[in-house]
């Protein structure tokens, strides 16, 4: 597995490099900031299911990270010799017993949806994924309770390393594209979609440097501007988790 894994890493690595090139050649700017962050150090996570990644998104919504693992470990623990409850085991527990875990009840709605679905096969498997484009995922998974399409995306970008996602309504994703191309206020969706054609078929290494812009201004106090690179490793760290800025609703 280990070595799977690393082979899997160093593939990649050599995709990110093409899609670097690619985008410097076509977008300027977009070049700079590449020059200034380095290389991408995206690293997918695609060990989970489906159903666990999105019972996970669910548990997070709209609450701190450890709040979520500490409802998570509470519902994990009323499944007994399993790593992560499956979901007929979801749909066995009572409302109450999913409550007592610190569920509310739309998320225990959602919670049962999802199960259903994952049984019904509308959530699909992942010998089914490789079948599946991106917008056929999305379409699917957006009709569970509580997932939207934010959610969909950025389980698509970073635990099945789909090479061409641009979350335009990720908040971070807006912001980055504001201050890379030092616009005064910050664009719309449909702006960053539009100027983000450019960038097809390698828009979500185009993302990631938005967000590694975000996160170096951040760390500088300062807005980003090109040829501005600093050495303290900051852009490079992998983001892990999908919860940046939600905006499913």
């Amino acid at each position: 597995m280990g070595n799977t894994i690393l082979v899997a890493d160093v593939t990649a690595m050599g995709e990110y490099r093409s899609a670097e090139e690619y985008l410097a050649r076509v977008d300027p700017v977009m070049g700079r900031l590449i020059r200034d962050i380095g290389p991408c150090t995206l690293i997918p996570q695609p060990r989970r299911s489906l159903f666990e990644s999105l019972v996970r998104a669910i548990a997070h919504q709209q609450l701190h990270a450890q709040a979520a693992e500490s409802i998570l470990r509470r519902l994990i623990a009323q499944c007994p010799g399993q790593r992560f409850p499956r979901p007929e085991q979801i749909l066995a527990l009572s409302e109450d017993v999913i409550r007592a875990a610190g569920f509310s009840r739309s998320k225990i709605a959602a919670l049962r949806d999802l199960a259903e679905k994952t049984v019904s096969g509308t959530v699909p498997a992942k010998r089914e994924l490789s079948y599946l484009d991106d917008e056929a995922i999305i379409e699917r998974l957006t009709t569970v309770r509580g997932i939207g399409r934010w959610t969909v995306e950025m389980l698509l970008i970073f635990q099945l390393g789909r090479p061409d996602i641009l979350p335009v309504t990720d908040f971070g994703v807006r912001n980055g594209f504001r201050l890379v191309y030092r616009r005064r206020i910050l664009p719309t969706p449909d702006c960053v979609r539009r100027y983000g054609e450019r960038w097809k078929p390698h828009r979500t290494v185009a993302a990631w440097y938005l967000w590694r812009a975000v996160d170096q201004a951040k760390q500088s106090g300062l807005p980003w501007r090109p040829g501005t690179r600093r050495d303290d490793g900051v852009g490079k760290a992998n983001v892990v988790g999908y919860g940046r800025t939600s905006v499913d609703g």
